[in-house]
């Protein structure tokens, strides 16, 4: 299929990208790589009137760490950009954001696919999504209002549904600690597909100890969710095994074509207990 007609803008400089978005309203997307929204469109999913394109506002695409130790990246950051990033600029407290990149479909898409686009689409097994909510990023947007700052948790709303206002556009991901001991897995049908279950963790390990964490899934619920039951046990220094059975009682995954309930409760027991692993590898 072809996408319904729609009217073409390019945005020259932020300014303008917000202008566009605020003029035209709800009956505009935003388009950088496209990776998401043009399949979207080609099978009519999405009949946006206008797309604005941002894909020159070069100013969003860095990626790097701040004086304060926090990582910050571009919303034009492609994948493929972190995938392969210099070893100084990742480092092993961001080793996680590196490995999870493979992840991401295939190298075409991983090299015209970005951050941000993934995570203002908000697909609930995007591993953008699922990094942001698990690390406890933030996000900066901008709109005629000015810039405001919303944390990953506040954020999505439901499927393919954010808390970003018609007339914002996301500029940033900010990852605010680091996070030496993380690690994301999922499992798809296929390589490159979406994640039928995905799953990542945060471990706060001192010593030889893990003193705690942060154990988030995707593919579970309308959004990628945290599961306090889980850090419950890793805070009361229960095992890997014993947080990934908490992890999978504690959520209620839908059935659909792509498995049941209790299979989808089958890998969370068993990518859970191998992120936590993997993450205490690094």
């Amino acid at each position: 299929m072809k996408p319904a007609p729609f009217r073409y803008h390019r945005a020259r400089d932020l300014a303008g990208a917000t202008r566009l978005l605020a003029e035209l309203g709800e009956d505009a997307k935003v388009i950088a790589g496209g990776q998401s929204l043009v399949a979207m469109m080609n099978f009519r999913l999405a009949r946006p009137q206008h797309l604005v394109d941002i894909a020159a506002l070069r100013e969003l695409d860095h990626l790097g760490t701040d004086a304060d130790g926090a990582l910050r990246v571009g919303a034009l950051t492609t994948h493929h950009t972190v995938e392969t990033a210099p070893p100084g600029t990742l480092g092993a407290e961001f080793e996680v954001l590196r490995a999870a990149m493979r992840w991401i479909g295939h190298l075409p898409i991983r090299t015209r696919g970005t951050a941000g686009g993934s995570i203002a689409h908000a697909d609930a097994t995007a591993e953008w999504c699922l990094l942001a909510v698990a690390l406890d990023a933030a996000f900066l947007v901008h709109g005629p209002r000015g810039r405001r700052r919303i944390a990953a948790g506040d954020f999505f709303l439901g499927p393919y549904t954010t808390a970003l206002d018609p007339d914002e556009l996301l500029t940033e991901i900010v990852f605010p600690r680091p996070a030496p001991y993380a690690a994301l897995t999922e499992f798809a049908a296929r390589r490159g597909d979406f994640a039928i279950v995905s799953a990542a963790v945060d471990l706060d390990v001192q010593g030889a100890a893990v003193r705690g964490g942060r154990v988030a899934l995707g593919g579970v619920a309308p959004v990628p969710v945290r599961v306090p039951e889980a850090e419950e046990v890793l805070a009361g220094g229960g095992s890997f095994a014993a947080c990934a059975a908490a992890a999978a009682a504690a959520v209620e995954p839908p059935d659909d074509a792509n498995g049941s309930a209790s299979y989808r409760k089958q890998l969370i027991a068993t990518l859970v207990r191998r992120a936590c692993e993997e993450a205490v590898s690094r």
